[in-house]
């Protein structure tokens, strides 16, 4: 499993090693892609060029067979034949009728057979009420058809009409008199089949299909019978007159279409394959990219995971053990077996561990030796003042002859004294630090009861058991008394809090005392930040370095002025990755 530093991994060497490889291959890759995107678009387009070609071609030939188709129709009108029979039938005996319906009907013959594309042809006689078809010879006038197509021979209608579900071309004899029904009619059936058949010659591919298209009427007949609605919509929706390439998307499925419009027809033809067909010649190329963007791949995972192990992982244990140096563990060596650059560095990072462990001892041994013996010297300062004051309390208590609060201030006293003069251990838990600190405000109550109200905050549960230097807080207290609040004419008030964040602990002691100036703060608190080149070792300094020693920079005391107007004094005590040290 890849295990990485604190550091981000953006700046790591590693990162960097895996960008570069991938910067010098992804280009090669992108290049595939696009050599094979560009074969495709190629592919497409040649195949759009070929098919527009073969539309353009099939419609040109569908319209000189509906031309052809038309010319014959509109000879047949004007024929003279055909208006004898309609001006003189009555006048003809029946072997001449017969024999006039006969050549008609040969001819209509020989018409039909000049194109594959009739399927009937029907001559509607309106003055004798007779229609002669190549299909049911001569029968009684059709009516339907008569007045159906008559409604198409306006100059304005277009050439091919739909009628049942087929195209047809008509045309018409008047009369000569206005808004009279013409003599004859000629209409032509086309053969759809036959359409439909002619269609499947331009589908290049076996996947792909044709259709053929009038978006007057709606009319649509494919190379099948059968064709998807959704693809007759989109093709009859798609204006060929604006372009003659569309792409469409269907069941999942993308096609290729096709279309072509003819003007002079008032049809489109169209033909539609699915995308895949176009791809199916760049099969080979793109088994070739894929398995080129595989071995790519590969190499990609390759080349990371040896740099991960021979570079990456290398460097991480060197990261590692500095982070280990930083957090002050100096007695685990790196283990490298290989006798490379980064056996030679590690090497060199041991020895310089162990001469720093080595340097680390040392100091740390003079600064413990300070620390005690700036704790004797702040044992050793026991204010006669309070002293004196102690006795003269208990004195007073004895001629009052109050026995009971005689035995409890001399308990309180003993406890006192037992405390700042005991030698076992520099260091005690923060209950017993403010067990006595409030024992001294108890001691002090007996002598300012009046003058001097005490607000002396309980210790929360979660700062009881850290482990703090001795006899930090009542000098504090102390000196609060003996350098403001005993001073005071008004009534004084000391206040001792207690407050625990996330990385620190906060123990605060205030007065509402008035001795000191914002320039006496000032210069306390300039002593407190100069104490490695300060000679003068006061109770607050003595505290101040202590706690400095023993937590770090960052811990300490800090002074500002009173929201009681007196001074305020913080003990921070920094918590670090590891924590607060407790018991």
């Amino acid at each position: 499993m890849f295990k990485f530093p604190v550091l981000s991994l953006r700046n790591s060497i590693f990162a960097r090693l895996v960008l570069t490889y991938l910067v010098v291959v992804l280009p090669i890759i992108l290049l595939g892609l696009y050599l094979y995107n560009w074969s495709y678009t190629n592919a497409s387009q040649d195949i759009s060029r070929a098919t527009v070609k073969q539309l353009d071609y099939y419609l040109d030939g569908l319209n000189r067979e509906v031309e052809w188709m038309e010319l014959q129709l509109f000879n047949l009108v004007d024929d003279g034949e055909l208006k004898k029979i309609s001006a003189t039938w009555v006048l003809m005996d029946p072997t001449e009728q017969k024999a006039s319906l006969g050549d008609l009907l040969h001819r209509l013959t020989i018409f039909q057979n000049g194109s594959s594309y009739i399927k009937d042809i029907y001559v509607h006689f309106r003055t004798i009420r007779k229609t002669v078809s190549t299909s049911n010879a001569v029968q009684s006038f059709d009516e339907i058809r008569f007045n159906t197509f008559r409604e198409f021979t306006s100059p304005n209608k277009n050439r091919l009409i739909l009628w049942e579900n087929d195209l047809h071309l008509s045309a018409a004899k008047q009369s000569g008199k206005k808004g009279e029904e013409p003599i004859l009619l000629i209409h032509i059936d086309l053969d759809s089949e036959k359409i439909r058949k002619s269609l499947h010659q331009i589908n290049i591919y076996p996947d792909s299909e044709s259709l053929l298209i009038s978006e007057e009427t709606g009319f649509t007949i494919g190379s099948q019978s059968d064709i998807d609605p959704e693809i007759r919509e989109f093709v009859q929706l798609a204006d060929a007159r604006q372009s003659s390439e569309f792409q469409m998307t269907m069941h999942g499925n993308n096609y290729h279409l096709n279309k072509v419009y003819s003007e002079s027809l008032g049809v489109s033809v169209g033909t539609y394959l699915p995308e895949e067909t176009v791809k199916r010649p760049l099969g080979m190329f793109y088994n070739w990219a894929f398995l080129f963007a595989l071995v790519s791949l590969l190499a990609i995972i390759i080349f990371s995971f040896s740099s991960y192990r021979f570079i990456h992982r290398p460097i991480l244990y060197l990261v590692q053990g500095f982070k280990r140096m930083e957090g002050g563990t100096l007695d685990t060596p790196i283990e490298y077996e290989r006798k490379d650059e980064f056996g030679y560095l590690y090497t060199r990072f041991n020895h310089m561990q162990n001469k720093l462990q080595s340097l680390i001892e040392q100091d740390f041994k003079q600064k413990m030796m300070m620390q005690k013996a700036e704790l004797k010297q702040l044992q050793s300062q026991i204010n006669p003042h309070f002293l004196y004051n102690s006795f003269f309390i208990l004195n007073s208590l004895a001629k009052t002859g109050d026995v009971d609060r005689v035995e409890l201030f001399t308990n309180m006293l003993g406890e006192y004294f037992r405390f700042i003069t005991r030698n076992g251990e520099d260091h005690v838990l923060l209950s017993e630090e403010t067990k006595h600190s409030r024992m001294y405000t108890e001691i002090q109550k007996l002598r300012f009861s009046r003058r001097i109200q005490v607000s002396f905050d309980e210790l929360p549960q979660n700062m009881e058991r850290i482990r703090v230097p001795r006899l930090i807080i009542q000098p504090i207290i102390e000196n609060a008394y003996e350098h403001s609040l005993e001073k005071m004419a008004e009534e004084g008030l000391l206040r001792v809090s207690f407050e625990r964040k996330d990385s620190e602990a906060l123990i605060t002691i205030e007065d509402n005392g008035s001795s000191l100036t914002d320039f006496d703060i000032e210069e306390l608190k300039n002593k407190l930040n100069d104490t490695a080149n300060s000679y003068e070792m006061t109770g607050i300094i003595n505290i101040h370095r202590r706690l400095v020693l023993t937590f770090g920079e960052g811990s300490g005391l800090f002074l500002s002025r009173s929201e009681l107007n007196g001074l305020k004094v913080i003990i921070r005590i920094k918590q670090e990755e590891e924590g607060i040290d407790y018991v």
